[in-house]
């Protein structure tokens, strides 16, 4: 029984954690690196085809966004994950998909005109998300699940995103069984919509998110909806649109959420009916997906709005921009407004478009409400660019830069660790994942000496026997490498598809004569296609 560790380690994006249990090879998320990564991670230990089971913490692209690439490789397992996890990857693993197209053609696009420049790829294509989408098997919270024979989950509301989730896995081997409990990633208690995180009693080892391990929010209670008020008054009284990147997944509703308020008590004096455009397909049906799980995912001041007959996350005014005319169309309406667009670190997507037409404008303000990453345009702006570069043209940033200070789906540090403190008897070692560099050392070294709990942060490629409590193997941290993406994805591509194919041959070992020389016939004419190209 072991454990191995893939992604976000020492880094925050890209997570993904392998376990073996008996002959079963499972991984817990699958994520998307985003934004500049510090360290390179290690391939899986086994091929894709071999992959059994998924288990799936929550639908953010960092935690699901390379599953796709999973199935083109080979997978044909079974994806388990919340309702509204599944709900909301059947939208955001078509969205990823279509970026990536979208990427490729830009990017061949302009190498057309650059001598020698190779053909770009895509990493999956939208076929290859349709199929992710159809191994989802929903599950509800708190009921456990028996996956296999020596592997039970249950799945624990974290509080961080609509269907987000802690999960416990009991994994048995030769009569010894251990109980693992993922994190995901911890939400921040009080935030609107959603529940707080709940905690969990009992693991022999946890591994956990560690993203605000080395920071605090203010303990004084955020007034959203007063700070947002003096943005837009002051924004919209200078003729000024007030442009918010955000999560289209999570953080748009809430902003949604407060929007309501705000125009419902009629609290922006002289612009009490102006116009919300929510510019993203994907933000717009993960806002039908919010309502539909309303019942198991919303707390109760929301679920006090629905019994009163109110949506809390639509009012008069909203504009949903689902073609790209509509989006195009936005800028060129002169009236103050609001424009919610995704992606929230602004590496990709619509709001680009909305930044190069507002950033130049004294007049305008650009609010951030979420985390951005290092290397993330989003980031150099907040941080204080004068100029930044967009489809190829330099803009220049006149437009106030804001952020509504508290605005977190992550749990502080006082958060994380209340969390970990939750379980009745301290685990036999917890993991310490998901956190930049310094914050992993720092907050690990907060759990040993502070509080006295085995702590352990691991580099990527670090592999744990489960039943012995030992470690196989410690990895130490690789530099990242500049990678390229290119033919050279076609060929790896066409590689993991001859892995996989080797790998049901063996499966069949002992099939019926006619059929595996059926499939042998149909192989050596391939192979003989091949050889004449």
């Amino acid at each position: 029984m072991e454990l191995m560790f893939i992604g976000a380690d020492h880094e925050v994006t890209g997570s993904c954690h392998y376990l073996r249990v008996g002959e079963k090879n499972i991984l817990v998320d699958y994520g998307m690196e985003q934004g500049v990564n510090v360290f390179e991670n290690c391939e899986l230990p086994v091929d894709a085809a071999l992959i059994d089971y998924v288990f799936l913490t929550h639908a953010h692209i960092d935690h699901s966004g390379m599953l796709p690439l999973l199935y083109a490789r080979g997978f044909r397992g079974s994806i388990y994950a919340t309702v509204a996890t599944c709900d909301l990857c059947s939208i955001m693993l078509r969205d990823c998909a279509h970026i990536q197209l979208q990427e490729a053609e830009w990017k061949n696009r302009k190498a057309k005109r650059s001598a020698g420049s190779e053909i770009t790829e895509p990493i999956y294509t939208m076929e290859d998300a349709d199929g992710t989408i159809k191994r989802l098997v929903p599950c509800d919270y708190e009921k456990e699940v028996t996956v296999c024979d020596g592997v039970k989950i249950r799945f624990t509301d974290i509080g961080h995103l609509l269907g987000s989730s802690s999960i416990e896995v009991w994994a048995t081997e030769d009569g010894v069984t251990r109980k693992l409990v993922f994190s995901g990633d911890i939400g921040n208690a009080g935030q609107p919509l959603i529940k707080s995180p709940k905690l969990t009693a009992e693991a022999d080892y946890v591994i956990m998110e560690s993203t605000y391990g080395d920071r605090l929010h203010s303990t004084e209670k955020t007034d959203y909806i007063g700070e947002l008020t003096k943005i837009l008054q002051t924004t919209f009284d200078r003729g000024g649109n007030v442009v918010i990147p955000s999560f289209a997944v999570g953080r748009t509703q809430e902003m949604l959420y407060f929007l309501r308020q705000i125009k419902a008590d009629r609290l922006v004096k002289g612009h009490e009916d102006f116009v919300v455009y929510v510019d993203s397909p994907l933000a717009v049906e993960a806002t039908g997906i919010f309502q539909k799980n309303e019942y198991e995912c919303f707390d109760e001041a929301a679920m006090e709005l629905v019994r009163q007959g109110i949506n809390p996350i639509t009012f008069q005014g909203l504009r949903l921009a689902i073609t790209s005319d509509e989006s195009k169309a936005i800028n060129f309406e002169n009236s103050p407004k609001v424009i919610i667009s995704a992606s929230g670190m602004c590496e990709a997507g619509r709001i680009r478009h909305h930044l190069k037409h507002n950033l130049w404008r004294p007049e305008c303000t650009i609010l951030f409400v979420g985390y951005q990453a290092i290397g993330t345009l989003g980031r150099a702006i907040v941080e204080g660019a004068k100029e930044v570069k967009l489809f190829g043209e330099q803009i220049e940033i006149r437009a106030q830069i804001m952020k509504l200070i508290g605005m977190s789906g992550h749990a502080d540090k006082n958060g994380l660790l209340r969390w970990v403190k939750g379980f009745s008897d301290k685990p036999k070692k917890v993991f310490v994942v998901h956190g930049e560099d310094s914050v992993c050392k720092l907050f690990t070294e907060c759990l040993q000496i502070e509080h006295g709990i085995s702590a352990y942060a691991p580099y990527s490629g670090t592999r744990f026997d489960l039943i012995d409590g030992s470690f196989i193997y410690e990895a130490e941290p690789i530099p990242i490498k500049k990678k390229t993406r290119g033919v050279s994805d076609v060929f790896a591509r066409l590689l993991a598809s001859g892995q996989r194919l080797i790998a049901i041959i063996h499966k069949n070992e002992g099939g019926a004569n006619k059929d595996l020389a059926k499939f042998a016939d149909q192989i050596n004419s391939l192979c003989d296609k091949w050889d004449k190209t």
